[in-house]
């Protein structure tokens, strides 16, 4: 089945590195894998991030405008090459889907989205316009598709029945993991030697993007943390960065001198080798829907140590594969590193562990199986009607 992929935030061949572009990339892999044929439909990026009506008001007349010609172009071709469905990732006030339900409406095809939400507290507030073109999208969708366990309450008041409803738990391709972990010791003994610390030491790592609000309020909290580690046989790792990189790297070197190493952003191959020479990562995850690091860690055998807040529980099991201090609990958080690095043997089995859990429930085949029998059930459904 040809599907329509359309990411409002941030297309999934932006030139900039994130989260949501990685996950983007995801979804269109999981369409491949699962037999069908995802087309990125367009790069318009309908994010407004500083609540400005005008350039809301602009970008919802240019979205129109942009779904007529894009009506216009599926129009010239054959059938057979039009899509049978549409996707949308990731919107929510500040990036509404504002061609989606258009195209979907004119072909009458299934409208799908995944990862949405929705704020009430936006009603009538700087951003009004983008909050209903998001609320009018959630209402039309033909089925959604949650990532993280508590979307669901909040986005069932807005659809629409008979909507069709599937938990997706988020995914990675686990597979790219596999060669990286079979070289574990080298791995490990090739950072000990450029980095000039013994090959016993503890490596700590933390991935995120260096930029304001929540990431930089994760580095501050991991910064505390690290003034109450105990012994220095340990060294951090981090791999990252952005507008904000000066800042956290003072904050960082502050918190350990000469025990912190910035790796910049790395591309995928080379994040697995890191995640692979690693012995756990460490990541407050403020704010955070879930974190995707925290998945590829434990899909490299990796435990995680990361606050239990949002979506961090739907895919790390606390005692398992990782440990979940409390949110904001600096000294719990710097606890459960402290205990792990004093515990090879529970390190050991917490990543055994993750990297089993991965494979078995959040890898790309599962995803895809999912995926699948959504567009399945929902083409139906349209047809039917």
């Amino acid at each position: 089945m040809r599907v329509a992929f359309y990411a409002p935030m941030k297309p999934p061949d932006h030139p900039v590195p994130s989260g949501d572009r990685h996950l983007a990339r995801l979804f269109m892999a999981a369409l491949r894998h699962a037999g069908h044929t995802p087309e990125l439909i367009s790069h318009f990026v309908t994010r407004d991030g500083h609540g400005d009506p005008v350039r809301q008001a602009r970008l919802k007349s240019l979205g129109d405008k942009l779904a007529e010609r894009l009506i216009r172009q599926l129009r010239t071709r054959p059938i057979e090459e039009r899509p049978m469905a549409w996707m949308t990732y990731h919107l929510y006030h500040k990036t509404p889907d504002w061609l989606g339900p258009r195209i979907a409406d004119t072909f009458n095809i299934p409208y799908l989205i995944a990862e949405a939400s929705t704020a009430p507290k936006q009603a009538g507030g700087p951003w009004d316009i983008g909050y209903r073109g998001a609320n009018a999208a959630i209402a039309r969708a033909d089925a959604i598709l949650t990532l993280n366990s508590d979307d669901w309450d909040c986005l069932q008041p807005v659809a629409q029945e008979p909507v069709l409803h599937r938990r997706l738990l988020p995914f990675v391709e686990a597979s790219i993991y596999d060669d990286a972990m079979s070289r574990r010791a080298s791995l490990r003994a090739a950072h000990a030697k450029h980095g000039g610390w013994s090959n016993d030491t503890v490596l700590l790592l933390a991935v995120g993007m260096m930029r304001a609000g929540a990431k930089e309020s994760s580095y501050a909290q991991l910064a505390e943390a690290l003034k109450q580690l105990p012994g220095d046989n340990w060294h951090l790792l981090v791999a990252g960065d952005g507008p904000r990189r000066e800042t956290i790297a003072q904050m960082l070197e502050t918190a350990a001198p000469g025990r912190v190493t910035l790796l910049g952003v790395l591309e995928s191959s080379e994040l697995a080798k890191v995640y692979a020479a690693s012995d756990m990562l460490i990541w407050p995850a403020v704010d955070e829907a879930f974190g995707i690091a925290l998945l590829e860690a434990q899909a490299a055998g990796l435990p995680v140590i990361a606050s239990k807040q949002r979506g961090v529980p739907d895919i790390v099991a606390s005692g398992i594969t990782g440990r979940l201090p409390p949110p904001d609990d600096i000294d719990a958080f710097a606890k459960a590193i402290g205990g792990l690095i004093d515990d090879p043997e529970t390190r050991a089995r917490m990543g055994s562990a993750a990297a089993r859990r991965v494979r078995e429930q959040y890898d790309i085949p599962v995803a895809a199986e999912r995926l699948d029998a959504t567009l399945k059930t929902v083409t139906m459904v349209v047809k039917s009607t």
